[in-house]
C-alpha cells in the first residue's frame, strides 16, 4: 500500500495533475478575500477550508456534495482529537474498561460507523459512474485505488476496506497539515515585518505578471527559506508515529530491547541547539547557504520523517503551501486588525496530533492592485 500511495497517487505526475484544481480553489479564496478588502478576515478559517476543499475534489472528484464534505472534514477533525487525547489503556492495558466507562470507546465506534458510511457511498457513487475500470487522464485518487483494485498485477490483492483505509489515511494526514503551516507561516511573518517584505518582494518580482502560478515554485527562493524555517519551528506532525525497535540496541547508555516503541520527537530535533544558533527564533536567512533540507537526510530536520516510512505526500503538501503563500503574497498586502501589534499575537498551540494555532489567526488584507491606483 505504501507502494501505491508513492506511485500511484502521490507522485509528481499526479500532483501536477491536480494543479488547475488548486488553482481555481485559490481563485475563488481570492474572490473571497477581495471582497472582504479592507476588513478584519479570520484567515485561519479560510485557509482550511481551501485547503479542505482542494483534498476532498483531488481525492473524491469534482462532484462531491459541499454539505457532504463538510460533514466529512468535522468527522476528520473529530477523529484526530478523539485519536490524540490521552488513552488511559495504552498505559496500563488492565485499565482498558475505563474507555467504555468514559464513554471513549462508543465515541470511537460512533465516527467510525459515520465515516464508514461516507466512504461506502463515494465508492458505490465512482462504481456507478464506471470509475477504476481504465486509466484517465482526470481520474481523482477514488478512480485511481478502484483501478488498482481491479487490475491483476498486485501480488495479494487489495480490499474495499484497504481502499477506504487509504482515503482515510489521506483526509487525516492531509486536513490540517498543509493549512497549519500556511497559518504559521503567515503567523511568524506578521511578527516579523522584514521577513513578511523580503517574501511579498520575492513574490512579486519572480511571478510579474498575472500567469505566476505557471512559474517554478522552486523559483521562488526567499519564501522557500520562510516554508523550511516554519517546518522547523512548526512541524504540522511534531511527535512522529511510534516505530518499533528490531533489535535490542543502545543508545546514550541506554538500553531499549527488541520490540520496543519508540517515538521520535522532530521537535527537539529542530530546536536542538547543538544544531542550530539561536533554535527558538524564526529566522529564514539560516538555509541561505545551508544544504540542510527536510527531504529525510538531515536527521535534525526531519518534519516529514526520513527512510522507507517518511511521510509519502511531501510533494502534494509542499506544493500546496506555496502556491497558496505565493498567492497571498502576490495579491494581497497584510495588516494586523487595529490595535494590536506584531508581539500581540498569539502564537499559543492547540492540543492534538497535528500542532495549530490555538487562537484564529485574524488578518486585515489589502488587495494590491487597489494600492496601486
Amino acid at each position: 500500500m505504501k507502494k501505491i500511495c508513492t506511485l500511484e497517487l502521490l507522485s509528481e505526475k499526479k500532483v501536477k495533475s491536480f494543479s488547475a484544481l488548486r488553482d481555481e480553489e485559490l481563485g475563488r479564496l481570492c474572490e473571497s478575500l477581495e471582497s472582504s478588502s479592507g476588513s478584519v478576515v479570520n484567515f485561519t478559517d479560510m485557509v482550511t477550508g481551501m485547503i479542505n476543499n482542494v483534498i476532498c475534489r483531488a481525492t473524491l472528484g469534482t462532484n462531491y456534495k459541499a454539505q457532504d464534505q463538510a460533514v466529512l472534514i468535522a468527522l476528520i477533525k473529530d477523529l484526530l482529537v478523539t485519536s490524540g487525547a490521552f488513552n488511559v489503556g495504552e498505559f496500563f492495558p488492565r485499565l482498558k474498561f475505563l474507555n467504555n466507562v468514559l464513554g471513549i470507546k462508543s465515541k470511537w465506534l460512533k465516527i467510525h460507523k459515520e465515516l464508514d458510511k461516507i466512504l461506502e457511498d463515494v465508492l458505490e457513487d465512482h462504481k456507478r459512474k464506471g470509475g477504476g475500470e481504465i486509466e484517465r487522464a482526470d481520474e481523482d485518487l477514488v478512480d485511481v485505488l478502484l483501478r488498482i483494485k481491479n487490475g491483476a498485477e498486485l501480488e495479494s490483492p487489495i480490499t474495499f476496506d484497504n481502499v477506504k483505509a487509504v482515503l482515510l489515511d489521506m483526509f487525516a494526514a492531509g486536513t490540517d497539515t498543509s493549512s497549519a503551516t500556511i497559518i504559521w507561516a503567515m503567523a511568524e511573518m506578521m511578527r516579523n515585518q522584514r521577513v513578511l517584505k523580503k517574501a511579498q518582494e520575492n513574490a512579486r518580482e519572480t511571478s510579474r505578471t498575472e500567469t505566476f502560478t505557471e512559474t517554478r515554485t522552486n523559483d521562488y527562493h526567499y519564501l522557500n527559506l520562510v516554508i523550511k524555517e516554519t517546518l522547523r519551528l512548526h512541524a504540522p506532525v511534531p511527535l512522529l508515529v511510534p516505530r518499533e525497535c528490531r533489535q535490542q540496541c543502545k543508545i546514550d547508555g541506554y538500553d531499549i530491547p527488541a520490540k520496543t516503541k519508540v517515538v521520535v520527537n522532530a521537535f527537539a530535533c529542530a530546536l536542538d541547539p547543538d544544531y542550530w544558533e539561536n533554535p527558538e527564533s524564526f529566522i529564514p536567512e539560516r538555509f541561505e547557504c545551508s544544504s540542510v533540507n527536510f527531504t529525510g537526510n538531515d536527521y535534525e530536520f526531519i518534519p516529514f520523517g526520513a527512510g522507507r516510512r517518511m511521510c509519502p505526500g511531501i510533494t502534494f503538501g509542499t506544493n500546496s503551501v506555496k502556491s497558496t503563500l505565493v498567492t497571498l503574497l502576490y495579491h494581497f498586502d497584510w495588516q494586523l486588525p487595529k490595535g494590536i501589534e506584531p508581539q500581540d499575537i498569539n502564537m499559543e498551540e492547540s492540543d492534538g496530533i497535528t500542532t495549530t494555532l490555538k487562537v484564529p489567526l485574524q488578518l486585515v488584507p489589502i488587495t494590491h492592485s487597489a494600492l496601486q491606483n
